[in-house]
């Protein structure tokens, strides 16, 4: 499957670049029956459906021309946002969290939790440092990025 990644990494950058949109995430996944090609974007000050939809019309035109096809099962297309609970992927994405409400899920539990949600106060190109509340009290635990199997932006309740 990465190589459907990597295909259409490349035919969409160009669409993108040319609006200054970001490529967020993107995936390609089985989920019933049907398979999903969705392609996450991003500028900023946020992005809005018709340009969701420009991209997915022009990156659509652009598969629907390859020969051979570079996904030959069907499949649905869906461009869209990533939403208030943003992928953190990239160092820019980290960088851009700082200061914010991020969820962490680890590969390896830490006093016993896998997953944490608090601040992000520090970024070092091997740790962060995540301020959190148990119950009353502010916490600050700093963890190994080797060890983050997955990070996002979270909303605070």
């Amino acid at each position: 499957m990465s190589s459907v990644i990597e295909t259409v990494t490349e035919m969409v950058q160009p669409i993108l670049d040319e609006k200054n949109f970001e490529l967020v995430d993107m995936e390609f996944v089985k989920e019933g029956k049907s398979w999903y090609l969705r392609v996450f974007i991003d500028k900023e000050g946020g992005i809005d459906i018709e340009e969701c939809a420009y991209v997915s019309e022009l990156l659509s035109e652009k598969l629907d021309s390859c020969d051979p096809d570079p996904i030959p099962q069907a499949y649905f297309l869906e461009v869209s946002s990533p939403g208030a609970e943003r992928p953190l992927k990239k160092e820019s994405d980290y960088e851009r969290a700082l200061g914010e409400y991020i969820h962490l899920s680890l590969y390896q539990a830490i006093d016993g939790e896998k997953q944490y949600e608090g601040v992000l106060e520090a970024l070092t190109p091997e740790t962060l440092t995540l301020k959190y509340r148990v119950k009353t009290r502010v916490k600050e635990l700093t963890i190994e990025r080797k060890n983050i199997a997955k990070a996002r932006l979270a909303i605070q309740f």
